[in-house]
């Protein structure tokens, strides 16, 4: 399978940061950015279900706007012109919010937008449209449903991860440059890891998460997807910061400093220790290319200065566990009555999972929330030790839908987290940047995960856009004619 870098359009920027770069320069306009979007989308959207609404009309006069302001003088920063999608659980005036759900109340967060949709519209942001995910930001896909079944680019039999689905595969796929994810147990990063893109989770409380249908509330971050490091870094610094509509959110300053410096040569990683976990990420099942891509990606790492430390996470399989019930205890507490009185609208795998929270205690539930602090104390004491830890997103490529559940529709989670990496931070609530790593023998993605200290997400996306810098996985994406392969 080939890996040539996509194009939205001819000569057109495939990066948030190009594409800022040249709408400043001139050489492309927002109009053009926007019409090669809608265009894409156009193409392949039939096919890989990116979309539950599109918004070209407003995308175009958004777009309008954006080259009007910058031909003035007016700079709303990188953002501005350029094509973004919204994953489909967080609320926009213009469109309506399903979460992908027959159950969903149509009427939520009708005429209002999320503080980081209404941040994005103040940087200048083309929205393009509201893009898939899995139901309530849980579920597996239900082709009974009246929903698109989101497919991945580099081989639509396979899943694009969940549950930012169309926002991974919408950038995969060219149809915008950057989108808006959240994550829980990983639905940022999983999409990331499977489309091969880069994605960022951030601290938890850094950005708001009000408007914003909720799955776990001690557990949902929002957060970019887009081709970069440098880009996701670009979307932080506007939707990052503190907002009295959600009380987790915290006033903490952001203090990215300028990724663009980096020069990706020898020494730009001097003094950083970079700390790497053999023990849970890497099982006998694992892909066989991972681990000599996970290995290269070290010696890209060293030879930029950093030091490689053998660590090994604490509490690891306390913080799965703890992840499962915080999370099913949480979504119950919203869906409890909608199950009682509409299990059958539910899609089965959605349902499936939430329900378990009914089997827990309260007891449970109070101890598992006391063993993550206990968890975040002790990897507090470890990152005292190394700066950021590396480790596999993933343990394989995208799946095969086929592979993923039963007949009826059950996503084995069990089996799925024994090959994602991704819980564990989500329930200690530290930054991590997922970013392409290299291929399997098939030609499918795979991803490494950068984790850091809290609200140290400058220090991953320093390591991230360094890596970057010296290679371009990240770059790499389907050509048109394997994206619509079937």
């Amino acid at each position: 399978m080939s890996t040539q870098p996509a194009e939205l359009g001819t000569d057109l920027p495939t990066t948030l940061t190009d594409a800022a770069r040249a709408l400043r320069e001139g050489s492309v306009t927002s109009a053009e950015l926007t019409e090669a979007a809608i265009a894409r989308a156009d193409e392949v959207d039939g096919q890989l279900g990116i979309y539950l609404t599109r918004f070209d009309d407003l995308a175009r006069e958004s777009a309008a706007r954006a080259d009007a302001d910058l031909a003035a003088g007016v700079d709303r920063g990188p953002l501005q012109g350029v094509p973004f999608g919204v994953k489909d659980i967080l609320a926009m005036a213009e469109g309506p919010t399903t979460a992908q759900s027959l159950v969903h109340d149509p009427a939520w967060g009708a005429g209002r937008d999320a503080p980081v949709v209404a941040r994005l519209k103040a940087a200048g942001a083309v929205i393009t449209g509201k893009v898939t995910t899995m139901e309530f930001a849980v579920g597996m896909v239900d082709p009974a449903k009246p929903f698109p079944v989101p497919r991945n680019p580099w081989d639509p039999r396979t899943w694009p991860g969940g549950s930012s689905s169309g926002t991974g595969n919408g950038v995969a796929a060219g149809a915008f440059l950057a989108g808006l994810g959240t994550d829980t147990a990983g639905s940022i990063r999983i999409p990331a890891a499977f489309c091969g893109v880069t994605g960022l989770m951030p601290t938890f409380g850094r950005v708001p998460k009000s408007g914003c249908v909720p799955l776990g509330y001690s557990l949902d971050h929002v957060g970019p997807l887009a081709r970069s490091a440098e880009d996701c870094a670009s979307v932080l610094k506007v939707i990052a910061g503190y907002h009295a509509s959600d009380p987790d959110c915290v006033d903490r300053p952001l203090n990215l400093g300028d990724l663009g410096e980096l020069d990706g040569l020898g020494g730009a990683l001097d003094g950083v220790r970079i700390g790497v976990d053999r023990v849970h990420h890497f099982p006998d099942s694992a892909d066989p290319a991972l681990a000599g891509a996970f290995e290269a990606m070290l010696d890209v790492l060293s030879g930029l200065g950093a030091t490689v430390v053998e660590v090994v996470l604490p509490y690891w399989d306390e913080m799965l566990s703890a992840n499962l019930v915080t999370m099913c205890c949480e979504a119950l507490a919203y869906h409890r009555n909608d199950l009682a009185g509409r299990w059958a609208d539910y899609f089965a795998s959605t349902r499936s999972t939430i329900a378990r929270g009914a089997l827990v205690s309260g007891a449970d539930y109070v101890q598992a929330q006391r063993v993550r602090r206990v968890a975040q104390n002790a990897l507090a004491r470890l990152l005292t030790d190394v700066d950021v830890v590396a480790a596999p997103t993933t343990a394989i490529g995208a799946p095969a839908y086929n592979d993923l559940g039963d007949e009826g529709g059950r996503l084995d989670v069990e089996a799925m987290f024994g090959h994602i990496f991704t819980p564990y931070w989500d329930c200690v609530g530290n930054p991590v940047l997922a970013a392409p790593l290299g291929f399997t023998a098939t030609g499918l993605p795979l991803s490494v995960q950068f984790a850091g200290r809290p609200f140290d997400e400058a220090g991953i996306l320093q390591v991230g856009a360094a890596f970057q810098r010296s290679t371009d996985w990240h770059l790499r994406t389907p050509t048109r004619t394997e994206t619509l392969a079937a």
